[in-house]
């Protein structure tokens, strides 16, 4: 079984900041699989499906960004083996730019510093370049992304999914 996680914060207000380029990739992947995100448990709304035979779970944890170990911790738990794939923004991978990682640190991002702290560093990772601030981080990863870049991102994203389900 695969695990795919985008990472964001739950409401409209947010859906179009650089925080939910993870919420709006999955969404895009989600809609041309087929899959629905019609579940609720693990601390997220999630859909399942079938790609190649194999299982596969869409995960949108619902704990806002900066608690997002409770829901990996979560699915852990109930799938122990299973491979997970984390979609997060980053604003040190160059803009317009998605960077795979196996494992790591959370670096600068409290997302990832939250699933480190929950599960450990040994899960993957696909790093979405939103840029960097020229102000205040929180302000800029609140914000919202041109449609251009998001674009760009969410196409990429969908590619380098495919790839790592094979």
């Amino acid at each position: 079984m695969k695990i795919l996680v985008g990472l964001g914060n739950p409401g409209r207000q947010y859906e179009n900041n650089a925080h939910n380029i993870g919420f709006k990739v999955l969404d895009e992947f989600a809609k041309q699989q087929n899959i629905k995100f019609s579940k609720k448990g693990f601390k997220s709304v999630y859909g399942e499906g079938k790609i190649d035979g194999e299982k596969i779970l869409l995960v949108k944890p619902q704990t806002y960004m900066n608690l997002s170990g409770e829901a990996l911790l979560l699915l852990k738990k109930k799938f122990k083996d299973a491979k997970i794939l984390v979609l997060v923004d980053d604003i040190d991978t160059q803009k317009g730019t998605i960077r795979y990682r196996e494992k790591g640190s959370g670096g600068t991002h409290n997302g990832l510093r939250s699933i480190v702290s929950m599960i450990g560093p040994d899960f993957e990772r696909l790093k979405f370049g939103v840029g960097k601030p020229e102000g205040d981080l929180k302000d800029f990863v609140l914000g919202n992304l041109d449609e251009e870049l998001q674009q760009s991102l969410i196409s990429q994203g969908i590619e380098r999914i495919l790839q790592w389900l094979q």
